[in-house]
């Protein structure tokens, strides 16, 4: 290899729902790919400035928002009104057009949310529910909204009423949702392992919820940054006392300065990955001891642990690409083909 290049080995996703390309990790069907980059401009330039370039063309993708910049390094501490489509997978779950539960959109025909929002209405027909997705203000709703009846509801078997174990159900819609700069699905880990890579570098919580106990719900969609809680810590004494299972994240602040409330049940604990500059849905909002209470952070349905649930569950989901696309590797990487020296690709048999 000469002096004045840098070999570039990474594995390349075809697979539409991820919607990624990450060195040394994939899903679905892959392809290996070896390509010579100059040495100048230095490669980590090159690499900030295509992550710069996906943003500003509002590359289509899981985790994106077209209209809103990546998170900065400044906290909210507290909650705050969320900017306009600052959320665009967020989605209100409405009884007869009131809001009932927070949502998620995972692909354009499904969304997740908690098996409680369901469980005390198994006698209702789902005629009385509806999903609005584009939405900001509950009382506003705009243009850029879209309404979509269910189809099914599709509950955890093992939901424990109990103890809000399994806490997770896939809403199956009537017709898909049309990606729009206001609506987009959110990223969904493959499991655990992947979670734990990704190295979330900020989580926020959203909902329009209360936001104080026993309050009345707001109008607006809120937005709250949070810390991720480990397990052996939110199952202390002092704080949840054993009742955290290995199907539930804790996530929130110490203090309970931010934390999630009646109403915001059924939304997204979505974290940013900074290295794939997109978001992934880390939990389901479950439960939680009054609200902004210190040592007893929000509770949620740890998605990474339902993502063979969530594949099985899904009657429609975006068809694998197969084969190797050098067009979008080289699109994702902002390379130019005349910097392209050399390339091989190995496809799995």
């Amino acid at each position: 290899m000469a002096n004045d290049t840098h070999l570039v080995v990474f594995t390349a996703d075809q697979e539409r729902r991820c919607g990624k390309c990450r060195c040394g990790k994939a899903c679905g069907e892959t392809a290996v790919v070896a390509i010579l980059l100059p040495l100048s401009p230095p490669l980590s330039r090159t690499l900030r400035e295509c992550r710069q370039a996906r943003f500003a063309k509002n590359v289509k993708g899981c985790g994106q928002r077209p209209l809103v910049a990546p998170p900065g390094l400044s906290r909210i501490v507290g909650g705050r009104e969320a900017p306009e489509g600052a959320w665009p997978w967020q989605v209100s779950i409405q009884i007869q057009s009131m809001h009932h539960c927070g949502g998620t959109i995972v692909s354009s025909l499904s969304v997740l949310t908690a098996t409680h929002c369901f469980h005390k209405f198994l006698g209702i027909s789902t005629s009385h529910f509806r999903v609005v997705a584009g939405l900001r203000a509950l009382s506003a709703p705009g243009d850029q909204t879209q309404i979509r009846s269910i189809s099914k509801v599709k509950m955890h078997k093992d939901y424990n009423d109990v103890t809000s174990d399994n806490d997770v159900t896939l809403i199956l819609l009537s017709s898909p949702f049309a990606f729009t700069d206001y609506i987009q699905p959110v990223c969904t880990p493959h499991d655990v392992t992947h979670e734990f890579i990704l190295n979330f570098s900020q989580c926020f919580i959203t909902g329009w919820g209360s936001t104080y106990y026993r309050g009345r719900r707001t109008n607006r969609l809120q937005e709250a940054e949070v810390e991720l809680i480990d397990r052996r810590t939110c199952n202390l004494m002092t704080w949840y006392n054993g009742l955290i299972t290995e199907n539930m994240i804790c996530a929130g602040l110490e203090s309970g300065a931010s934390d999630s409330c009646q109403g915001d049940s059924g939304g997204p604990l979505q974290c940013y990955s900074e290295d794939e500059d997109r978001f992934y849905l880390v939990g389901v909002t479950s439960f939680g001891y009054m609200c902004g209470v210190p040592r007893k952070p929000g509770v949620y349905a740890r998605t990474s642990r339902y993502a063979a649930w969530l594949n099985t569950s899904q009657t429609a989901s975006a068809p694998a690409a197969h084969g190797l696309n050098t067009g979008l590797i080289l699109a994702l990487l902002c390379v130019p083909p005349m910097l392209l020296l050399n390339i091989h690709a190995v496809h799995p048999h």
